[in-house]
Parts: structure tokens; sequence; C-alpha cells
């Protein structure tokens, strides 16, 4: 079996029994009927056919969930094979059966959905028959798409509900159990068990995302963006390296999968890095660290973007922004250490040719349509939001005619210029050629990426519909292009080139739904493990364990988090690690925070489990990504993952950072601070990866090493060292809560609460964020959070409002012991700009490491060049 189906680049694996041809025409059939089943549950088609037939032809949430997984069933029976020998015939028959029965169990629900509605919780025996099939469906596909790692999981999730009041079972892991019935119910007739929010997720966006992808690696985005990225950077020492990098980045824009992106980009920059005198284990490790990296780089993030702002309640272009920086502050430290490589292996860059007069004027011609594209959005926009208030003229048509000219005008200029094969250019050892000439080849590839960009960021569209619009631009190119690359070369246009087009839309929704099997089926039975943490509240007995081994220790608790994640990892893809890891741990790091007056984001939290799961595809033994990246350079897996783990040391140590620093995720920062931020964290990026490669401009000494690593805390976390010399709080009593109440607007306030613990009665004090509406009546202040405060005799007393819930974070409080929950202060952050001292003190201290380094560089130069001297000297005398 294919360890990662969707890595594959394959359209159909072979698998026994079936005849190949009727396993790849099926295969094919519901790949692409998934494909168009997923552009129309998005569209407005539904609308208006419901309009115009007067049937409601529009599906609900739960109804495209039970489609979605119906089509991943089905997929997974045809297209992945058995992981053992069987007989053909019994293969055959078994893959027939599942072909038929798993989307049967799915679409179950929704042929039978009111009568379902009628009978909430009390399944009759067809249903619990339909349940106890469709998970063994399940089970069946991610045993073939996925392994056995994550079929172990659930199963051990599955136990644990009914088994759980086993008296065989610790006291502290025991729950009152559930029926079979309910169990039942739960996980596949409602939407809390494997119809849930994952896949959910997966039906809504994941899938419109990673189909616009496989789109543009059809039409071959990929080669061009390799291609532009060897242009670029190649003919630098250490050139492939650093393009391989540079493509892994721009490849991750699109790709879903960091195994994919090795298998895809790796393919040609893992040979071209050998060649220049790389070893085969780093070569490997480079591309796997680019590639793992990959899924860190918005929009896409490994498809796991989508769940983040799901689970967080996060808006999903404010996600966008919170990822940025850490990821680009990765790359940019990767591309350093790969230039540190190079410097002390001494190795050179791909020839390159002399920039020709034609090729200068392509590359101004290129950053003057960059300029003046600049210009033509913010004229864009007035334009769309005039055609909104026209009523001949819609922005959907003005849209599409601005699409279809500038289309015209790129892929006039890409037929224009010669094709660029970087591969084959290496192979018969010709130079590079200059990035003008290579910059105009595929320039309407990033028309798309444009169009998703603009719908996201300038017409606040839905992720969904924003992919939905960028899939449906990339289709009109996949199945234009072959016919206006003819027309524009002054070829002979046929029937052929549209035939061409149309295979080439049909081959990538094929592949794009094939990419999806793994992930559909991977959300589908995270919704298990997420059921059984909402059935049985299991968070709250792994929580006390992890914080009862960390000793309520935050910083501990966060290195076993990161432990758990890079363990669950090796056999877990990392939408599922990530699904498991934050169901469980998220709330439990969220709560130890607030016990250490920490009060750390969700989404911080988020992304920190996220980063570890990603982390997991290059971690050894089994690091999948490592043995794609080994297959390819022909080195030793285990070697070329220890390797890549080095290089992505930089990138485990940025989700500590922004645990405690929360600015490096621009979280309530200026756009002037987050600019300095920026700086001042890639400075300190790249001084810990040349602490950690021991390389700086010469060799680093024990003590430039540890100095630096100091120095990169230090512009890092700055408030750290200046906490001792000014506290970082006010602390005002609780009982003077009112003046932050009065007025209109909200506040956002630090809140310092103590009360007895609802489990032993020990008194507990935590630290919350709030924003609070100043309502001016300080009773009612926390009433739309299920409290109210009571100031009297020197105390501010929190209290349950009668038939309120208390606030998530008070949940462990006993509010009816004799001990008060008292809300002690307000802890009002002080503006400390003298913070920003430390990290000007450690770019000082950065300045005399540069100039002693940089006296010893000349002082071995100079040492070198007289013993090169004294060598011919000697040469000379004795010829």
């Amino acid at each position: 079996m294919i360890d990662n189906i969707g890595d594959n680049k394959n359209l159909v694996l072979t698998a026994p029994g079936w005849d190949a041809k009727i396993r790849h025409n099926l295969t094919t059939l519901f790949a692409v009927a998934w494909a168009i089943f997923q552009l129309y549950a998005t569209s407005d088609i539904p609308f208006a056919l419901s309009e115009f037939s007067g049937l409601n032809l529009v599906l609900t949430s739960q109804e495209s969930r039970e489609f979605h997984l119906a089509f991943a069933l089905a997929l997974a029976a045809t297209a992945c094979p058995w992981r053992w020998s069987i007989s053909s015939k019994i293969c055959s028959g078994f893959d027939v059966f599942l072909v038929i029965a798993g989307p049967a169990t799915c679409l179950y629900l929704f042929l039978q959905k009111d009568s379902i509605a009628t009978r909430a919780g009390l399944p009759t025996d067809l249903d619990l028959l339909v349940s106890v099939l469709g998970l063994l469906c399940l089970a069946i596909a991610v045993f073939r798409t996925l392994g056995l790692p994550l079929l172990i999981v659930a199963a051990v999730f599955l136990f644990y509900v009914f088994f759980g009041s086993s008296e065989n079972l610790p006291d502290v892991m025991q729950w009152k159990g559930a029926s079979f019935g309910k169990a039942m119910w739960h996980f596949w007739m409602q939407t809390e068990g494997v119809f849930g929010i994952a896949l959910g997720v997966s039906t809504s966006m994941i899938f419109l995302f990673v189909l616009f992808g496989a789109l543009l690696e059809k039409a071959g985005a990929g080669k061009y963006f390799i291609a532009l990225a060897f242009s670029l950077l190649g003919h630098h020492r250490g050139g492939p390296a650093k393009a391989a990098v540079v493509a892994s980045a721009l490849s991750g824009v699109y790709s879903g999968s960091s195994i994919a992106n090795v298998v895809t980009t790796g393919t040609f920059t893992i040979p071209l890095m050998k060649k220049t005198g790389l070893s085969a284990e780093k070569a490997g490790a480079i591309e796997v660290a680019s590639s793992t990296n990959g899924q860190l780089m918005p929009p896409v993030m490994g498809a796991a973007a989508f769940l983040i702002a799901e689970f967080t309640g996060v808006a999903y272009t404010d996600l966008l922004l919170h990822a940025l920086l850490p990821a680009v502050i990765s790359y940019i430290a990767l591309f350093y250490i790969v230039h540190l490589e190079s410097l002390k292996l001494g190795l050179v860059g791909m020839l390159k040719q002399p920039v020709a007069g034609s090729s200068f004027k392509r590359t101004v011609r290129f950053v003057a349509l960059l300029f003046l594209g600049t210009i033509a959005g913010a004229a864009l926009k007035l334009c769309f939001d005039v055609a909104g208030n026209n009523d001949v003229l819609s922005p959907i048509w003005l849209a599409g005619c601005l699409f279809v000219v500038t289309y015209l005008f790129l892929v006039r200029i890409a037929a224009q210029a010669t094709p660029v094969d970087i591969f084959e250019l290496s192979e018969n050892q010709k130079p590079l050629p200059p990035f003008g000439d290579v910059v105009v080849t595929g320039l309407h590839f990033i028309l798309p990426v444009f169009v998703l960009i603009w719908c996201v960021l300038v017409e606040r569209l839905s992720p969904s519909y924003s992919a939905f619009w960028a899939t449906l631009s990339m289709l009109f190119i996949c199945f234009t292009q072959p016919l206006f690359l003819k027309i524009f070369t002054g070829g002979n246009v046929s029937a052929n080139d549209l035939k061409l087009g149309f295979s080439d839309v049909m081959s990538g929704m094929a592949a794009g739904s094939i990419s999806m099997i793994p992930i559909a089926i991977a959300t589908g039975i995270a919704g298990i493990i997420v059921g059984t943490v909402s059935l049985t509240g299991a968070h709250q007995m792994v929580g006390e364990l992890v914080e009862y081994l960390s000793g309520g220790n935050l910083m501990l608790m966060l290195i076993l988090v990161a432990i758990m994640c890079l363990i669950l990892g090796m056999g877990l893809p990392t939408t599922a690690n990530y699904i498991v890891v934050s169901s469980l741990m998220a709330p439990v790091i969220v709560s130890v925070g607030m016990q250490s007056g920490l009060v750390v984001p969700l989404v911080a939290v988020h992304l920190y489990v996220f980063y570890f799961g990603i982390l997991a595809d290059d971690t050894p033994p089994v690091g999948l990504a490592a043995y794609a990246a080994a297959a390819i350079s022909g080195g030793d897996p285990i070697r070329t993952g220890v390797q890549g783990f080095s290089y992505d040391m930089r990138t485990a140590l940025l989700p500590f950072i922004f645990i405690y620093n929360t600015e490096l995720l621009l979280m309530d920062v200026s756009i002037m601070r987050g600019i300095f931020v920026f700086i001042t964290s890639t400075i300190a990026m790249m001084l810990f990866a040349s602490a950690i490669q021991g390389f700086f401009l010469v060799r680093n000494k024990i003590w430039e090493s540890v100095l630096m690593l100091v120095l990169a805390f230090a512009m890092f976390r700055p408030g750290f060292f200046w906490d001792f010399i000014e506290p970082k709080f006010d602390f005002v009593p609780g009982t003077e809560v009112q003046q932050y109440v009065d007025g209109d607007g909200s506040v956002a306030l630090n809140l310092v609460i103590s009360g007895a613990d609802f489990a032993d009665g020990s008194r507990r004090e935590i630290t919350i964020l709030r924003d609070i509406l100043k309502f001016g009546d300080l009773p009612n202040v926390f009433q739309s959070q299920g409290m109210r405060i009571n100031v009297s005799d020197g105390q501010a007393r929190i209290e349950e409002n009668l038939g309120g819930r208390p606030d998530t974070a008070l949940r462990d409080f006993d509010f009816f012991s004799e001990t008060p929950v008292l809300l002690e202060y307000i802890r009002v952050e002080r503006d400390r700009p003298g913070k920003d001292s430390v990290i000007f003190a450690a770019l000082l201290l950065l300045l005399v490491l540069v100039w002693t380094q940089s006296r010893r560089r000349n002082s071995l130069n100079v040492d070198g060049q007289t013993a090169k001297n004294q060598t011919l000297k000697t040469t000379g005398s004795e010829g």
C-alpha cells in the first residue's frame, strides 16, 4: 500500500482483482464526479435551479458532508490497493461490496433525514445496522489509504467509549460508559461524530483548495515555479539548494502535503543539488526541510488552516495574518542555513547566461507590470464598487471580462517566449537563462492565485467561495491553454487542441479528487476521536495526566505536548494529528497558562500543535518526507531525517516563542510595530541558525555560539529581561472594576480570579483575558458570560447568574463553596517602551561579534594567501 495516496502522482493505483481498465474507468468516473459535485455544491447553481424548478435542490452542510464521505469511501475502494496479497476473486467481490456499501451508509442519512429527525436519540435496528456498517467501511478505508496507526488510535478511543467504566482502568480514567445505541447514534447519525466539524471543513473548504492546486500542477505551474527559482538563484553559491527552498515555498502556496511537495519539486532539485557538491543526505534533507515548511505557508497550510479557523473561531483572513510572519521567518532562516552550508563546503553555483539587452528589457517589463498591476488594483476595486451599484453591469461579468483580457495578454507573452526546462539544461551542462527570459513563460499561472487572494482579502468572500472562483479560473486556463498557445505561436489550430485541453481538465479534476481521499477519510475518522472527547470528557483526563507529569509548569507541558505531536505524527497525517492533539491538549495548555499567570491565545496554542505535527514528517525514525527524499537522492532515509530535523530546529523554536510573545503572530500590533518585529525576529532566527550550524562569517568558537543563542532569545523575547528591571503589569484591586466599565463600547481586561477548585476544594488562581461590555451597571457586566460581580465588604465576588452557564475558564471553580470566587486584581499592562532597549543592546553586541569574526576571517584569508604565494614560489624555484 502507498503510505499516502494523496502524494502519489499516478491517477489510479494498481490493485489485485479487477481488470485494470475497469478499475481505471471507475476511479476516473468517481473522481471527476466528486470534483463536479463539490463545484456544484459551492456555486449558486443549486439556488438558481431551485428557483427555476420550484424544488429544493440546495444541500445543507450536513447533506454535503454525507455526499463528500460517500465519494471518498467509493474511491478508497477503487483507487487504493490492498496491503496483503489476496485471491483476486475475493478481492474483486469485496471491493464491489465496499463500493456499494460505503456510499449507501452515507446516503441513507440523506434519504432518511426526515425520519431520523423525528426519532432523535432513539435509533431503530436498521439505524444501528447502517451505523455499524458505515464505521466498518470507514475503518477499512482508513487502513487502505492511511495505514494501521490511525486505525489503532481510533480503535483505542472507541474502546474507551464502551469500556471506560471498567474497574480494571485506573480511577482517574473511568467514566460512566455509553450504551451501544447511544454510541452509534453519536458517531454516525448526527454531527457529533464522523459527520462533524472536521469533515465539514474538508467538504466546504479543503477540497476546492486541493483541486485548485492539482489543476495548477497539471497546467504546468509547478515546473514554472521551479524554473523561476533557479533562474533567480541557481547561479549563486549553493544555488540549486537555495532554489529548492524558494520553489518549495511557492509550491506550498497551493500544495496540501509535504510529501507531495518533496516528490514534485525534489525530483528536479535533489539531483541538481548533488551535482553542485552536496551529499545525498544533505540534498534530501534540504528538500525535506523546505517541503515541510511549505505546509506552514498561507493560504492552504497543509489543509489545516481551515480547521484551525473553525476550531478557534478566528476569521480565516485573520488566521492568515497570524500565520504569515512565522512562516516567512522560517523560510528566510532555512535559506540562510543553506547559505552557511554552501560556505562551509565551498560550493559554487550553476552557470548562467549573460543578461542580453532583450532579457534586461523583459525584466524591466515585468517590474513595470507589477507596478502597473498595483495601480490597476486600486482602480479595479473602484470599478467593482461602481458595478455593485449598477443594475446593468454586475461585478461578476466585469471580473470575467477583465480576467479573459488579462489572460489572453499574458498567454500571448508566454507563447512568444522560449520554454525553459531546468533539468534538461543541467543534463546538457548548459547555462541557466536570465530571470527575464523565464518569468514571461508562465505569467498566466499567477493570475488564478491573484484571483484567490483578491477574493479573500479584497472582496472578503468566504474561503470556499474564493477557492471556487479561483478553481473556475484555473479550469478555464487548463481548457484553453493548448488552443491559445497554438494560436499565438502561429501553428495550425485543430479540434485536437480543445481535446487536449479537455483531457487536462479531466486529469486535473481526477488528480485533485484522488489527492483528497486521505484527507476526507482522515477527517472522517478524526470525528470518532473528537466525538469521543465530547461524549466522555476524555480531554479532562488526558489534561490532568499531562498536567500532573508537568507539575503545572507551562514550559514542561509544552515540551510534553511537542513530543506527543511528534510521536503521533509518525503514524498520522498532519491533519489528523492536529485534530487529535488539539482536541485533547489545547484546552489544557490554555488552562495551565492561566494558572501560571500567562494569557495564551487559543489560536497560538492551535498553531503550536500544528507546527509540531508538521515536523513529524521529517522526524526519525518514521518521517515519511525523509523517506520520499531519500528515494530520490539515493541516501540513507534515517540520516536524511536526522539532518532534515537539524535544519528544522529553527522551525521547532518558533512555536515556543509565539506562545510567550504573541507579537510574532501580529496580534494587537500596529503596522510599524509589525515591521519592527519582523526585522528583529528575522535577525534573531538567523543568529539561532548560525549558532546551531556553528558558522557565521567563519567557524564559531563555543562562546560565540552561546552568545548567539542568548542574543537570539533576547531579541525574540525582550520582555523576559526587562521584567527584572520594570514590572510588566500594574495590579488594580478587583473592587475598583467599576472604573473600567463606565462608558460605552468594550474593553479587554486581564482578570486575576481565585476561588475553590471544584474537584478538591483547594484554592486556585487563574488569569483570563476577556472583552467586557461597558454597560455601566456593575452587577450585569459579566451577564453575557453567565456570571455577575458583587462588590461588598472590600471584596469583588463573582457569582453565577441563575439559569446561566459560567464562563468556560471558570467552570473548574466551586461557586457554592465556603471559599468565595473573587476577582482579586485587574492586571493592567504597562506601556514599557524600554523593553526594546534590550533588542538594541543585543544588536550592539551583535556588531561586536561581527567585528570579531570579520577580523578573524581577514586574518585567515591573509594567512591562506601567504601560504599560497609561498607554495608558488617553492614550486617555481624547483621548476
